[in-house]
């Protein structure tokens, strides 16, 4: 047992408590952004700061563990917790950047069409939940499930990307609101990056083995 396994269990906890608030940040701009509501958007953006807030608390606990002198894996756990918590930051800053283009939405009339955002929220948060569970778990192997699932967002934001310029050209009333769509769908997109990124992170804890630049094998 590591001596230091109060600490690091307390910081693991800190870890799912951020990527809870992230995740819940998320979800909540998808549903101010489908329900065209103000408030519930505002909130989004205010509860930022929460998230902020923890990265920094992270930041300074694992310093301070860090100058107990850790051992190896202990070492390699404490450096992963700062860079996934750094990740889960930036998860936040997207939401943030969704809620403020739903504000935006909300002065425009609604759309006459629909666009299948949420199958690409659903996708990013899934692929972000399941990078967090292989951490907590200790699965490098379910880490390493996650990395080729981006390959599947990437499309899908090709394809709404490719409709909204599509409907841009066809209705030029749509511009505006087409632009701040594709904002979004950018944002969900990053998500994704954010989330595989925490697999990689979690692959090379429990492995050693960095495959951030590694072929995936059909």
């Amino acid at each position: 047992m590591s001596a230091l396994e109060p600490e690091l269990g307390a910081l693991k906890q800190q870890l799912l408590l951020m990527g809870s608030h992230a995740e819940a940040a998320v979800n909540r701009a998808m549903r101010a952004m489908l329900r065209r509501d103000d408030d519930l958007a505002r909130r989004t953006r205010e509860d930022d700061s929460v998230i902020d807030t923890l990265e920094v608390e992270i930041d300074h606990a694992v310093l301070d563990l860090l100058a107990r002198g850790p051992a190896a894996f202990d070492l390699r756990l404490l450096m992963a917790v700062m860079k996934i918590a750094r990740e889960l930051e930036r998860v936040g800053d997207e939401a943030t950047t969704i809620s403020r283009r739903c504000l935006e939405l909300s002065n425009e009339p609604p759309l006459k069409f629909r666009i299948d955002i949420p199958s690409l929220a659903r996708l990013s948060l899934e692929m972000l939940k399941d990078a967090l569970d292989a951490f907590v778990s200790g699965n490098a192997e379910r880490a390493r499930g996650v990395v080729p699932r981006d390959d599947e967002v990437d499309r899908l934001h090709k394809d709404l990307q490719r409709e909204l310029a599509a409907r841009m050209e066809q209705q030029p009333g749509n511009i505006t609101r087409c632009l701040q769509l594709m904002v979004i769908t950018k944002s969900l997109e990053r998500i994704a990056d954010h989330a595989t990124n925490v697999a990689e992170i979690v692959v090379y804890l429990y492995e050693g083995r960095d495959i951030r630049h590694a072929t995936v094998q059909n």
